[in-house]
């Protein structure tokens, strides 16, 4: 791309920003100030782009994927945008000669908070990959005022405080209120003859406006700019003046109390019911809105709605979107009049499945009564695809009424959206081989049984443009200094890094870059969480979410083992060690909350015993999201994927670490497996029980911690300092839930569900060879540059690719500027 940013111009702009904007000169702003201006300016450069891509997609009336997320983490988008233009350095010069510092401008945005986690930052990565590939997409999801709450640290516990990042307005989004919809809940189904047929009306219902924002989702350096359209939720009359004239203010506003519910929060608990009520109406309402306007984005063009699956797909980001399948066949039977197969034959050419986890707790089922009762016609059109399903099953299976209770969407007073997906979709994806593996023979067997040729594995990605070129500077300019800068757009090129393994010089460069950014990170701890950290002990860094199948107490509790070794024989010889955890923990699910709480103690014990030497600290990072994710994942040299094998679908994180030349430790679980397979067993430290051995162990039982407790003194000790008030000598049992939940005396419920002691042992001994190995520095830069230069496979654009060869079949398109 050539340039085309005039440096004078850029410097008027944002000078120009500044005073209209905020009526000051650009001598008297704050930082937050200038980032606003500065983001206008980028977002004015964006905006050409944005409506050629646009004219070229109706030019070539492309098929569109409109990949359907509840969560789109997408990270701060100034600096990803300014990379994506290739302007950085006249930007940053630009800035530079009015007194600014990019850095630090960039840090005034907020995170836009849309998501949980992994499966938010992989639609976000995907995004990136589709506007960078030149495909033509949307992501729709839903414009959360609040979105993911912020995480504050309080003596240990993790209180979850309201995220404003739409206080100052979001510079990069464009309301496009022209595309407002029309969304209905409650009331009830009548049937009305016309005399030719029946026609379902819903009436009585209660109905809120969705508006959609667009934000710019860049193409690196190829000037497509597709869309994430979010939608926001308004009243259809925003105040009732004759009620509030009676007296009845609530009634006055209740139109704008349940449109203001729909968007405050995202995902709110579900663990009571008016929880589980809101988080239904989430799903329908981005959902109803965003399979509305693709269909009249297609008849803008098209007269036959038969073909609507020839331009558009639908893909189902886990089971939150699957209401999908339901509204499509809706709009298609009482808006587009079709006859039921006619609409059925369209919905599965137009919807695809990702499945996103193992967990059966985690595949949705909604109680019949709430269902019904919000989306009265959604659910009749469920109900009628059941009776059809299940009378395929019986015919497949004559008398096989397990088969039935297995695999039918309505069973047991639920609607299984798992199923609802399957059924309804041309498509089912699992998100790593193993994952993948585990669906089609466990979890979905049935379902795999009877449609194999709807299964396919597409193995996840992360986008090297956020989490290198933009998380690690130095290193990617050293990447790109010795072998080019293919690799921004297809990371297969970083293997050309190989050749430079066993050159002393590079395993030195290598290693002072993570040196560099060992000393970013250590300040940002010292800042944030006042402890001081040295940058030549070994970095060890667990951040994800906080989840017991993701074992964040397997970790603290080898730290505590580790600690007693220390206390006993404080001579030891280790390695000093950093323990770095980051992680938020759903508002309440209350035991991973707690393990948060044991982290933080044992913190304050080991960080404040001068006796240990500081051979070891305990960090747990505040607020843990994708802005200071960048500055970890280059800084870590121990990457920890330790899931219960059989239990995490693929993991990202474990990618991102392994880009910027980590080494795991971990088990073989989810897309672990593959990255041994990529850069070799021998270079990773994998230990843990197998995933057959854990199914085995969950199927046939055979495993008791109790024995473990009893012939092991040093996990003994430590499951006893979480009852005798070693850490937490006001209240020794604050920590009884944990020691329960390990060894399972007080319940019935199966103990150590996710065999944290079973593999304690496999797990002590691989941090030992991490200690030998590190003291190998020639050993260690070496497979530390291994590990970047077999990242190839794990970009999200290779995933992307795959799914349009098997799933979408879109058609690349070229944007030229005027």
């Amino acid at each position: 791309m050539s340039q085309t940013i005039n440096k004078d111009e850029l410097k008027k702009t944002i000078v120009f920003n500044v005073k209209s904007i905020y009526r000051k000169t650009i001598d008297e702003v704050t930082p937050a100030m200038v980032y606003q201006a500065v983001a206008l300016a980028v977002k004015d450069m964006i905006i050409d782009r944005w409506i050629a891509t646009h004219k070229e997609y109706d030019k070539q009336d492309a098929k569109i994927v409109y990949y359907m997320s509840m969560e789109f983490l997408t990270g701060r988008f100034l600096g990803n945008n300014i990379i994506s233009l290739c302007e950085q350095k006249e930007i940053e010069e630009a800035l530079s000669e009015l007194g600014f510092d990019l850095n630090s401008i960039e840090d005034q945005e907020r995170d836009p908070a849309l998501g949980n986690g992994g499966l938010g930052r992989l639609a976000a990565c995907f995004l990136d990959s589709l506007a960078s590939l030149g495909y033509p997409a949307y992501g729709c999801g839903i414009r959360y005022r609040y979105g993911m709450f912020k995480q504050q640290i309080r003596d240990g516990y993790q209180i979850e405080v309201p995220d404003e990042w739409l206080k100052d307005g979001y510079p990069f989004e464009i309301r496009r209120a022209e595309y407002a919809t029309e969304v209905k809940f409650g009331g009830y189904v009548e049937t009305e003859w016309d005399g030719k047929r029946n026609h379902f009306v819903q009436k009585g219902y209660q109905s809120v406006m969705a508006v959609p924002y667009d934000i710019p989702i860049m193409g690196y350096g190829n000037n497509v700019v597709n869309s994430l359209r979010i939608w926001d939720a308004q009243p259809v009359n925003t105040f009732n003046l004759s009620e509030f004239d009676k007296g009845d203010y609530q009634k006055a506003v209740e139109q704008e109390n349940l449109a203001k519910t729909i968007v405050e929060v995202l995902y709110p608990n579900d663990n009571h019911y008016s929880g589980k009520e809101l988080r239904l109406k989430q799903q329908y309402f981005f959902i109803s809105a965003s399979v509305q306007r693709a269909i009249k984005k297609y008849k803008e063009k098209h007269d036959d709605i038969h073909k609507f699956y020839e331009k558009a797909s639908f893909q189902l980001n886990d089971t939150h979107p699957t209401v999908a399948v339901a509204e499509l066949m809706r709009i298609l039977l009482d808006e587009e009049n079709l006859e039921w197969d006619e609409a059925w034959e369209i919905t599965t050419k137009t919807c695809a499945y990702t499945n996103h986890t193992i967990m059966a707790e985690a595949l949705e089922k909604w109680p019949i009564e709430l269902f019904s009762r919000l989306l009265p016609r959604v659910y009749q059109i469920v109900e009628e695809i059941n009776r059809r399903f299940v009378a395929q099953i019986q015919q497949r299976y004559p008398g096989d009424n397990e088969k039935i209770r297995r695999m039918a969407i309505i069973y047991d007073g639920q609607v299984r959206m798992a199923y609802l997906a399957i059924v309804g979709s041309f498509s089912v994806n699992g998100v790593a081989k193993l994952h993948t593996e585990i669906l089609e023979k466990q979890e979905l067997r049935d379902f795999y049984e009877m449609m194999p040729e709807k299964f396919n594995n597409k193995t996840n990605g992360i986008t090297q443009r956020r989490f290198l070129l933009h998380g690690n500077p130095l290193l990617a300019d050293w990447v790109t200094d010795k072998i080019g800068n293919e690799w921004i757009t297809d990371l297969s090129n970083i293997k050309k890094l190989s050749v430079y393994v066993d050159d002393e010089k590079c395993q030195q460069e290598f290693m002072n870059i993570k040196y560099q950014n060992k000393i970013r990170l250590a300040k940002y701890i010292k800042e944030h969480n006042g402890i001081d950290v040295d940058p030549r002990s070994i970095f060890d860094v667990q951040v994800k979410r906080l989840h017991e199948y993701k074992r964040q107490l397997m970790n603290i509790l080898h730290v505590m083992y580790l600690y007693n070794q220390l206390k006993d024989n404080p001579n030891m010889d280790i390695v000093p060690r950093t323990f770095i955890f980051g992680a938020k923990a759903a508002a309440g699910y209350k035991r991973a909350k707690l393990t948060i709480k044991l982290i933080n103690n044992v913190a304050d014990v080991i960080n404040n015993d001068k006796s240990i030497g500081g051979k070891l600290k305990v960090v747990f990072i505040e607020d843990y999201r994708v802005s200071n994710a960048e500055l970890i994942f280059s800084a870590a040299d121990v990457s920890e994927q330790i899931s219960t094998a059989s239990k995490e679908a693929s993991g990202t994180g474990n990618m991102k670490f392994m880009l910027n030349g980590a080494l795991t430790i971990g088990t073989m679980d989810g897309a672990n497996v593959e990255m041994a397979e990529e850069v070799g067993k021998d270079n990773m430290f994998i230990f843990g029980a197998s995933a057959d051995e854990i199914i085995n162990l969950e199927n046939n039982g055979g495993y008791n911690p109790m024995d473990i407790f009893n012939n092991d003194q040093d996990i003994r000790r430590v499951l006893m300092q979480l009852i005798n008030g070693y850490y937490s000598p006001q209240d020794p049992e604050l920590f009884r839930d944990i020691y329960n939940s390990l060894l399972n005396t007080q319940s019935s419920d199966r103990a150590d569900t996710y065999f944290i002691l079973k593999d304690f042992r496999s797990y002590a001994e691989a941090h030992k060879k991490i200690d030998q190995a590190y003291r190998d520095e020639k050993w260690w830069a070496r497979t530390a540059m291994l590990n970047t230069a077999s990242a190839g496979k794990f970009s999200s654009d290779r995933t992307i690719e795959e799914y349009v060869r098997d799933i979408w079949h879109l058609k690349k398109i070229k944007v030229e500027l005027k």
